[in-house]
């Protein structure tokens, strides 16, 4: 039973693990279920009453079940998946053996909208709580290709990557955050999705992208005279702009040179660790450990990071 926030992925946590490992993934919502939907119709046959299951429960060879909003639920729906949960089984179907019951909700602190989970079906599960991580949220986001300045303002600012307004519809959440990335790739205003306060911030951090020195020349190799921004929001935009317009290892080794000559240790570090994931995302690793091993300089940088570059 995963708890948490909202927004933080909880529910992507689960189905990101099901596709890692190639197992099906069945998705529930409780809430939006009547006891009858889970426990199946009665339906006479010889004169007895069975029960005809539903058509979303399981009944592949291997996977994952996830109850989600599972203390949403009324206790009335709550008690019928009481028994799917503890006996596997609920009315005439059964859980198939190789199939793992997950659940996830939010919490009472949160002011969802969920009852108390009756202590029986508590004590059936092992409970995880989840918090917001940025250090998480960064490599999903470099990963789904979240926008550059959304990212290199969460850098800047990562209190602001989970902060609950609960006097206002719209606030600042993981989840939230990505859909303020598709707004701003639209040149929309993104207030409808982290709320103004957020977006007020975001909008005075993007004219610093004005500042910014110009990343094509490092990326090309070419930028002996350009120097590292002073202003520690312009320098967490131009690691986080290098990362993310690195389109191969050259251009990633480029990056990593100009600033291992221009930036401090912590800097560095900082662009490695996200570089390094994104080119093994691209398939690109491989090249560019080729790179770094024949600059002595670099060498000697990564000496100490060794079990983070994995060469």
């Amino acid at each position: 039973m995963i708890w948490g926030a909202p927004g933080i992925g909880k529910s992507s946590i689960v189905s990101q693990i099901a596709e890692e490992h190639q197992i099906d993934f069945v998705d529930v919502r409780l809430s939006q279920l009547a006891p009858t939907d889970l426990r199946g119709l009665p339906v006479a046959k010889d004169g007895i009453s069975q029960w005809y299951p539903p058509v979303f429960l399981p009944r592949g060879v291997k996977g994952k079940l996830f109850m989600y909003e599972l203390n949403m639920a009324p206790p009335a729906l709550q008690f019928v998946a009481q028994q799917l949960i503890l006996d596997r089984r609920v009315g005439s179907y059964i859980v198939p053996q190789d199939w793992y019951i997950w659940a996830a909700g939010n919490r009472k602190e949160d002011r969802a909208a969920v009852f108390d989970m009756p202590s029986p079906l508590a004590n059936r599960f092992l409970h995880l709580q989840v918090e917001a991580d940025f250090d998480s949220f960064k490599t999903y986001a470099l990963e789904k290709q979240v926008h550059e300045q959304i990212i290199a303002f969460l850098s800047f600012r990562s209190t602001l990557l989970h902060k609950l307004d609960l006097q206002q519809p719209a606030w600042c959440s993981p989840r939230s955050w990505v859909m303020a990335s598709n707004l701003h790739y639209a040149n929309l205003d993104i207030a409808s999705a982290v709320g103004i306060g957020a977006a007020a911030e975001f909008a005075a951090y993007i004219t610093l992208y004005k500042t910014l020195p110009n990343l094509v020349p490092i990326l090309q190799g070419n930028g002996k005279a350009i120097a590292f921004p002073e202003e520690p929001s312009v320098r967490y935009a131009t690691t986080t702009g290098l990362t993310v317009r690195a389109t191969d290892a050259t251009q990633a080794y480029n990056a990593f040179n100009w600033l291992s000559e221009k930036a401090t240790a912590e800097w560095v570090q900082l662009f490695a660790v996200d570089m390094f994931r994104v080119m093994r995302s691209k398939g690109q690793m491989g090249a560019l450990a080729k790179l770094v091993k024949q600059d002595k300089q670099l060498q000697k940088f990564l000496k100490d990071f060794q079990e983070l570059v994995g060469f």
